[in-house]
């Protein structure tokens, strides 16, 4: 049931993709000026991935204190059902975007728990508003597949959610600032977290003083959680990582061993430490298959992931669709919402015809405001940017793509005997991201192999910053599983037959294979509105 307004407006002014902190702070925003809103989302809460709160069954007490900056997700909240402008359209799995003429957008859904429901529904929409977020990134290593290792923010989710643990004597691994929320919650819960290992060095944040100056909060959270493992007295070990976990039924124990600075193991220094569960995550990857399908142009990140190309105004190079948030480029629940509301802002004065609702300096304040924080992401990205070195960890037996089954031999065989150069090439050779995950848990670890073991033979391997490589940004029809009954009910002419909109662009430079012939560029939009 739609927490807010019940009634169906559509077509509505604006379909809002996420219900996270980009999406509810651009739903809110965008419904205080006037326009009539469609939230959709594949949970039945809002939140998204960071605000998320236990079923009232459980009876938590206080579910607030599971959360950072609860106070700004309430107050959006409250906001909301202050207005009646916004239907919620809950448990809604949007599969695709098509625009179905020059002022409607068509998003098409299915519903129920992991699409199960299989019933289709289509939103119209006169602007559309992509706030997918984001999902985790894995580097796989030995053991990676064992029961008790789940992902840093996988971790996070079920003590938020379910209020449970992982294990009891958990480590937690990987790159990232994340990993400090999830030692510090987890401890806080009562596990016992023996190490927080993580693979870069905090001080190169020092190589990005203007950045720390600006955001001097980011500091502020640094030593909140820092302060929280030293009561919890977890060890932080850094320029390290988790090389092999151990254990025949489930986690045992896992090898920590220091790295060098470009992430190979360094022989001899291997420690085993006993654990029955392992929280590891290498950063996070923007969600953006819903706007690559659409054709919207995407870029290079520093830590070697895509994001989309956004103006000013939070609009993509596709006329009509704006995105907010991790999509374009992850940098946290304050700058998504800022992001938020500046693309609701920008939405409503096309929409409306006329200069920004919120008036000029309002804007010029957001968008600082926005710009000071994404730079702070930009140098985050940067100093957890994975290391070339780091499919050194790799057996030739490990698993890679754990829904195929496809190990790191198998890859690099492709690569040598069989002629592949990049990912796609790879994964029609093997299987590699073919699976029910479709690469979001072995997408870039196939493409840096693949990148790396073309580079090694000559080839055009595309590496990134610190040797991160992403993987391609392939336009796809599906960007969910959608059963052959809801494609049946389709009436003709709607996706997935094709279209005559362009594929994805990339700028500033192709991220995909080399030597592929670009796309053609999307048509030009409109002049932003004045700020």
């Amino acid at each position: 049931m739609p927490l807010w307004a019940s009634e169906s407006r559509e077509p509505y002014d604006l379909a809002v993709i996420g219900a996270g902190s980009a999406g509810l702070a651009g739903a809110v925003t965008a419904s205080e000026l006037g326009l009539s809103v469609a939230l959709v989302d594949a949970s039945a809460h809002l939140g998204g991935q960071f605000y998320r709160a236990p079923e009232p069954a459980l009876g938590a007490v206080r579910p607030e204190a599971l959360h950072h900056d609860w106070a700004a997700f309430a107050d959006l909240r409250e906001r909301g059902r202050a207005t009646d402008g916004i239907t919620h359209l809950a448990g809604h799995h949007v599969w695709t975007v098509s625009r179905q003429s020059d002022e409607l957008w068509a998003v098409h859904a299915v519903t129920g728990a992991d699409g199960a429901g299989e019933r289709p529904v289509c939103v119209r929409a006169r602007a559309i508003l992509v706030a997918t977020g984001a999902y985790e990134r894995q580097l796989p290593f030995p053991g990676w597949t064992l029961p008790g290792v789940v992902g840093a923010g996988g971790a996070q989710a079920m003590l938020k959610s379910g209020l449970v643990l992982p294990g009891r004597r958990i480590v937690v691994a990987g790159s990232g600032p994340l990993l400090l929320a999830v030692a510090s919650s987890l401890a806080a819960a009562g596990a016992h977290v023996p190490a927080l290992v993580e693979a870069t060095g905090y001080l190169r944040y020092a190589r990005h003083h203007r950045a720390l100056a600006a955001n001097p909060h980011k500091l502020l959270e640094a030593v909140v959680h820092g302060s929280a493992l030293l009561r919890h007295r977890v060890r932080l070990r850094t320029r390290s990582a988790v090389t092999e976990v151990h254990g025949r039924e489930r986690v045992e124990a896992v090898t920590v061993a220091r790295l060098d600075g470009d992430w190979r193991p360094v022989p001899g220094t291997g420690r085993r430490i006993e654990c029955d569960a392992l929280a590891v995550g290498h950063g996070l990857a923007p969600q953006i298959e819903l706007a690559v399908g659409l054709g919207c142009a995407t870029r290079p990140t520093a830590d070697g992931t895509s994001a989309l190309v956004l103006d000013g105004h939070q609009e993509t190079s596709v006329p009509g669709v704006w995105a907010a948030g991790e999509t374009g480029g992850v940098g946290g629940a304050q700058l998504a919402r800022a992001e938020g509301e500046l693309a609701a802002i920008a939405v409503a004065a096309r929409l409306g015809g006329q200069a920004p609702p919120r008036g000029p300096a309002h804007v010029a304040r957001l968008r600082r405001r926005r710009d000071r924080m994404r730079s702070f992401a930009d140098a985050m990205a940067r100093a957890h940017a994975p290391g070339p070195g780091w499919p050194d960890w790799l057996a030739e037996d490990t698993d890679v793509c754990r829904c195929e089954e496809v190990t790191a031999g198998t890859v690099r065989e492709a690569v040598a005997d069989l002629g592949a150069r990049d990912a796609r090439t790879v994964k029609l050779l093997t299987r590699a991201g073919m699976g029910w995950c479709q690469g979001r848990m072995c997408g870039a670890a196939v493409a840096c192999l693949a990148a790396g073991a073309a580079g090694a033979a000559g080839g055009d391997g595309a590496a990134g910053e610190g040797g991160a490589v992403s993987p391609p940004g392939e336009r796809r029809p599906f960007a969910v599983p959608v059963a052959l009954g809801a494609l049946a009910a389709l009436e003709p002419g709607e996706p997935p037959e094709p279209d005559e909109s362009p594929g994805p662009v990339e700028s500033p430079e192709p991220i995909g294979s080399p030597g592929a012939p670009r796309a053609p560029k999307s048509p030009k939009k409109p002049a932003p509105p004045d700020s």
